[in-house]
């Protein structure tokens, strides 16, 4: 409240205009914009009068004034008449042309220019040693930032200092924000010799940042501070087409279960990889959801006009709480091949810029458009995908970030034939990424996979998860070399203590030893360096600071000479068996990482800059000339040499002038160049006193000033070619980025690789085996184990066994009770399926697997209302997905399909759905589901279908257990957790029940009402007798002491038993009128307990 009152105050003591000496009519009120105030206050004319009147009845008696003798008003009697008099604005509504008058101070003026040019973005101004906010922008940052906003003059403004701008840009930019900075645009000294030197600084727009910009911009120096820098930060562009209209004017109505056909560019800026792809999308956009999932981008851009159901799955994404920003642009400019002129001009423009020699540019360039490799992978593109990637490049070049979509080598289709892609389902329902009770990383797949050294290992690593290999030879390859770094973690020791008094017998043992400890040595070293994946593409954009330019090529360097002690390239004649590294993979990327040509070229690199002055940021000794290299930087420093020798040519003349041979130049407080002398020395009227102390004054002579102005003109224009220069070396690196991208590619490899080779010696996992693909799909694990649950059970687990083939049984059903281990198990099955494809060991005791084309979920139960679809609606539509896109080949789990529905429903549509799947898709099918009669469709596919549920043991209560109120169920349940053959009757849902702690009256009550629905189902509850033998099965441990029916039934059923024992002592007729009496009572205590129609 305090900062509202301090702005409303301001309003009220601002300093006031000074009156001219020729009074003029005073101006109409002005109408420009006033800044938001927090709080305002507004009183009616009436009611004014006489607030005014209570405030100033209890004032003392005011001063009078000697000259007029009129009161003299006080201090608060001023702002009480400012405070209650009418606001001009709430009476009358200014014109347009009085908004003109409104003066704004030379900076204002560039800050209202500025943000009329930009209007979308938050603009940070530089003022002297500060970043300042002006307007809305100085609010947003208040909010954002936590610093205080108040008004100067036209504005309200807030500020920052300079040295902080890294920290605060990336606090607004993950706030979702665009960020613009301004800066100077000359320097003082300039400033003073140019045209401008009495108007204010010259600013400009230096840099733009957001979210997916931001690693790869200028002096935010790829840091990872607020976690941003780790994880991929794509900006994905999506189009769409709609394909009914299309294929309604060409051929009439047809039925398609696709209703748009979607293109989409993915652009990682700070990395430079770029995913592009067009598919056709069906109504819940289950692809479109996936590929968000899969990529998790940090900005989107949508090319207008969307669909609603796109735009509402996209919004949805970027929600208020995940930050995404999300900007529309429109593609109506790109209609009949505007999209691929747009993309060319940009291929001609850099493929001119790519020339270094000027005189070869004209002739070149017209071979260069036709064959340039990149131009004919563009003209092979999807029509949606060149639009979006238009789109793309037109937003890029705002930032200046537009030259990272000409590596061609850098484009990869979303979907591929080697790859599968995992649906949204079952990235979420699997845990593939995030967990599903808190969406972090920790408890999923991704979580205990992830054993990388490196950032950009990490980063691989999560593609390869959620991309698994679709190709048998290279998935053996990938566990080949996994196979080799475990083989030589478990044989080092051994090496070390033979292989020194055997050479030839133990020479490989003793090479895997330093093929593992080397790699492990130069992981661990890169992952103590900045991220060098991102250093070499802010290389690439010319943003990169010295100091990460040198860090970044040493590690390159030191990871490349490392790697080249195993000899790689020099044994590409010798036989396998005398190579230091047999997997075909390892010594792929090895060679890659350590290729001559990347250790000459960053070793060349290095040589041109002095690492001292990087380390110290000193522009003007970066570059080291030599061989004529850089001459207009040696021209320029020559000019400064020159200029600091005339300065200190100087000295000599005003010894002599001044008598004295030890006088020398001083420096204080940042002036230079002055001289000092005592008080008594008398000097030239023409030297300038620049600050003096009790026994010396320092002066300035013409002839210094004069010296002295020329020398900071030196150095203002060494520092401007200096920094071209280094400009200019940046962009040389354009031409060796591929190949230190595919050297930096092959080291994430060799990261994720080492990460699983580490994983698999920790937890003991086996190496998969893949069946040749001409045989039938099949799945055989032996001990199975849920590859996270594991780790958190320790010991405890239980393994199971899974055997399906195409050939046999490839559908179980499987039942058993809640909480019994069913969904672990079905899940356990995927897991390892899609970790063997990945090319890692899995946790078993052995693994035989055909490789799958696709995993696909239906599992868990859940809604989502932001997109209008229900907990069942979601239900059918994972299943829906399911039956159109599974193969022979694909592995399918379904996890209570029906739920969601009534029983018969829900029950009719899961046999339907799996009847589709053995007859018409005959996938591999694991079906959960606590309908038992399901199993009944065994019998329509004999052999191929088999029932199995999770084993459990029960036992009735102890007598203890029996008295408590809790223990309505009448009997415990061991939970087993092992797959056995057969169908379980049985869910035991009041156990779960008493686990939530549900109050006992409703166990009790659910029990006795479960009874009465299984009886009624089979038909039992007939005729009287039949409802009394009801009544009589139902256990009286279930039944509290205190409840009153309780109490009546025990003595209907004592009167019974009495009467049944008493038949030899009695009668006939006696006995008989008992029984009457008994069936009355009955009837009676039917109608009081039971709910009415059950008893009819």
């Amino acid at each position: 409240m305090g900062k509202q009152k301090q702005l409303v105050m301001s309003r009220f003591f601002a300093p006031k205009p000074k009156t001219p000496d020729n009074p003029s009519p005073p101006p109409p009120p002005t109408t420009s914009p006033s800044p938001k105030i927090a709080a305002t206050v507004s009183f009616s004319p009436a009611k004014r009068k006489l607030l005014s009147n209570q405030l100033t009845t209890a004032s003392k008696k005011p001063k009078l004034s000697p000259h007029t003798h009129n009161p003299i008003p006080s201090l608060h009697q001023k702002f009480l008449d400012k405070l209650l008099e009418p606001t001009p604005i709430e009476t009358q509504q200014p014109s347009p042309s009085i908004k003109a008058l409104k003066k704004y101070t030379p900076l204002e003026q560039q800050v209202v220019d500025l943000k009329n040019q930009y209007p979308d973005v938050l603009l940070m101004v530089e003022v002297g040693y500060k970043y300042r906010f002006f307007g809305e922008d100085a609010g947003i940052a208040a909010r954002v930032l936590g610093i205080y906003a108040h008004i100067d003059h036209n504005f309200l403004t807030a500020s920052i200092p300079t040295v902080r701008l890294n920290v605060h840009v990336r606090r607004l930019v993950k706030a979702g924000y665009k960020v613009g900075v301004v800066k100077q645009t000359e320097t003082a000294a300039i400033k003073a010799h140019g045209e401008n030197r009495a108007g204010p600084f010259c600013r400009g727009l230096s840099a733009l940042y957001t979210k997916a910009t931001l690693e790869a911009a200028e002096d935010m120096g790829g840091g990872v501070e607020d976690g941003c820098g780790g994880e991929n930060n794509y900006l994905c562009c999506v189009v769409e087409k709609n394909l009914l209209v299309e294929e309604n004017k060409d051929c009439g109505k047809i039925e398609t279960r696709f209703d748009v056909k979607i293109g989409m560019v993915a652009v990682e800026i700070s990395t430079g990889d770029v995913v592009y792809g067009e598919f056709d999308d069906g109504i819940m956009r289950s692809g479109l959801e996936a590929l968000v999932l899969s990529l998790a981008p940090a900005e989107l851009l949508l090319g207008e006009p969307l669909s609603k159901p796109t735009e509402k799955l996209l919004l949805s994404y970027a929600g208020p709480a995940s930050n995404v920003r999300v900007e529309h642009v429109s593609r109506d400019c790109f209609s009949e091949g505007g999209a691929l002129a747009e993309v060319m001009s940009l291929y001609e423009y850099l493929g001119e810029d790519k020339l270094v020699d000027d005189g070869k540019r004209m002739a070149e360039m017209s071979g260069r458009e036709k064959h340039h490799p990149a131009i004919e992978g563009i003209m092979n593109m999807p029509d949606l995908a060149v639009q979006a990637l238009a789109l793309t490049i037109r937003h890029l070049k705002q930032f200046g970030f537009e030259r990272i979509l000409c590596n061609e080598a850098s484009f990869r289709p979303v979907s591929s034939n080697i790859e599968m892609n995992l649906s949204a389902n079952t990235l979420q329902q699997l845990e593939i990424l995030r967990n599903n009770s808190d969406g972090s990383e920790t408890g999923s797949l991704l979580h205990v996979l992830s054993n990388t050294l490196t950032i950009y290992g990490s980063r691989l690593l999560r593609h390869w998860v959620t991309h698994p290999l679709c190709d048998r030879n290279l998935i053996h390859a990938r566990l080949d070399a996994v196979s080799e770094i475990l083989g030589s973690m478990s044989s080092c020791k051994a090496s070390r203590t033979v292989g020194e008094h055997d050479e030839e017998g133990y020479q490989t043992a003793t090479v895997h030893h330093d093929l593992y400890f080397l790699l492990s040595s130069v992981l661990t070293t890169l992952g103590r360096l900045p991220d060098i994946q991102r250093g070499i593409t802010r290389i690439f954009h010319r943003t990169a600071t010295p100091k990460e330019f040198v860090a970044v090529i040493e590690g390159i360097l030191y990871a490349g000479k490392q790697l080249q002690r195993l000899h790689i390239e020099d044994q590409s004649s010798v036989t396998d068996v005398r190579r230091s590294v047999q997997s075909v993979l390892l010594r792929t990327l090895i060679s890659t990482a350590s290729s001559s040509s990347v250790v000459h070229t960053a070793a060349k690199l290095l040589s041109s800059v002095s690492k001292e002055a990087a380390e110290q940021g000193d522009l003007l000794n970066l570059v080291i000339i030599r061989d004529g290299q850089f001459p207009e930087v040696a021209t320029a420093r020559k000019a400064v040499q020159l200029a600091e020798e005339n300065l200190d040519s100087l000295m000599h003349l005003y010894r002599k002038q001044l008598r004295n041979r030890n006088l020398e130049f001083t420096s204080i407080s940042g002036v230079t160049h002055l001289i000092e002398l005592p008080l008594d020395v008398k000097v030239p009227l023409d030297w300038v006193k620049v600050n003096s102390t009790k026994k010396t004054v320092r002066y300035h002579p013409p002839e210094v000033l004069s010296a002295l102005d020329q020398f900071q003109v030196a150095k203002e224009e060494l520092m401007i070619i200096c920094q071209t220069t280094w400009d200019s070396f940046l962009r040389g690196f354009g031409k060796y980025y591929l190949e230190f991208q595919a050297a930096i590619q092959a080291l994430a490899a060799l990261d994720c690789l080492h990460s699983l080779a580490t994983l698999s010696k920790a937890k003991n996992y086996v190496r998969p085996t893949f069946v040749d693909d001409s045989e039938p799909a099949q799945i055989d694990i032996c001990s199975g184990r849920h590859p996270v649950l594991e780790i958190i059970l320790h010991d405890t687990f239980v393994p199971n066994d899974t055997k399906l083939n195409a050939d046999g049984e490839y559908c179980q059903i499987v039942t058993g009770p809640n909480m019994g281990g069913k969904s672990c198990y079905i899940r356990q099955v995927a897991l390892i399926s899609i970790m063997a494809q990945v090319g890692s060991f899995v946790p078993a005791s052995s693994c035989k697997l055909h490789v799958l084309d696709g995993v696909y979920t239906r599992m868990g139960a859940s809604d989502s209302i932001q997109q209008g679809r229900s907990t069942f609606l979601e239900e059918l539509n994972e299943a829906s997905n399911i039956l159109h896109k599974c193969t022979h080949r694909s592995l399918v789990i379904i996890d209570e399909l029906g739920r969601g529905t009534s029983t018969h429903d829900g029950e009719a549509i899961a046999y339907a759905t799996l009847h589709h799947l053995l007859e018409q898709k005959k996938s591999m099918v694991l079906f959960v589901t606590h309908y038992p009669k399901i199993s009944e469709i065994k019998a329509r596919f004999p052999g191929s279908v088999g029932a199995y549920h999770v084993s459990y043991l029960t036992s009735k209560k102890t007598a203890d257990d029996a008295t408590d109120s809790s223990s309505a169920a009448g009997e415990d349940v061991t939970y087993l957790y092992k797959l056995v053959p057969g169908i379980c009757e049985r869910s035991f849902g009041f156990k779960v029940a008493e686990l939530a702690q549900l109050p006992s009256s409703c166990i009790r009550r659910a029990t006795l009402m479960a009874a009465r629905l299984e009886a009624a189902e089979s038909g039992k509850l007939g005729d009287d007798k039949e409802r009394m033998r009801f009544i009589d099965q139902q256990d009286a441990d279930q039944i509290s002491e205190s409840t009153p029916m309780a109490n009546e039934f025990r003595e209907l059923l004592l009167d019974i038993n009495s009467a049944v024992a008493g038949t030899l002592d009695c009668d006939g007729p006696r006995f008989y009128e008992r029984i009457l009496n008994a069936r009355e009572r009955a009837r009676e205590l039917l109608t009081k307990f039971l709910p009415s129609g059950s008893h009819s």
